[in-house]
């Protein structure tokens, strides 16, 4: 895909993948009261991904009158899951400050999978075609 088609179709998509990257690799979290709340981490993997997956998704929809699974499954549900995949393990073994784990690749898995139900339910009642 063109760069110029990207940034004019899904431009808060790529804003959010953007602060995805960024958080995950470059910012260290500060404590919070909120550190104290079960799975804290995991919830935000979720949100953050779910998140993500979603604005992409209501994006797409915006964009096309017609879906088209092929590209939604490895775009809007693959992709996600390899980009979380690969951060997970650029966590792991490039930095030094952060820890790759399992449980958070689960967690931004699952936030992802969410996303595609959140997305359908979204088609279903704001985006009906003709």
């Amino acid at each position: 895909m063109k760069l110029k088609y990207l940034l004019r179709h899904y431009p808060l998509t790529l804003l959010c993948l953007a602060a995805v990257w960024y958080l995950s690799l470059f910012i260290v979290m500060p404590e919070t009261p909120m550190d104290d709340v079960p799975f804290i981490d995991k919830w935000t993997h979720l949100v953050m991904y779910g998140g993500t997956c979603t604005v992409m998704w209501v994006e797409y929809l915006r964009c096309h009158d017609t879906l088209h699974p092929r590209k939604l499954f490895l775009y809007a549900w693959l992709g996600p899951i390899l980009m979380s995949g690969l951060i997970e393990l650029l966590q792991k073994y490039c930095t030094t400050t952060r820890a790759g784990e399992w449980l958070d690749f689960a967690a931004n898995s699952t936030g992802v999978t969410l996303a595609v139900g959140i997305g359908l339910l979204v088609r279903r009642l704001f985006f009906r075609r003709k």
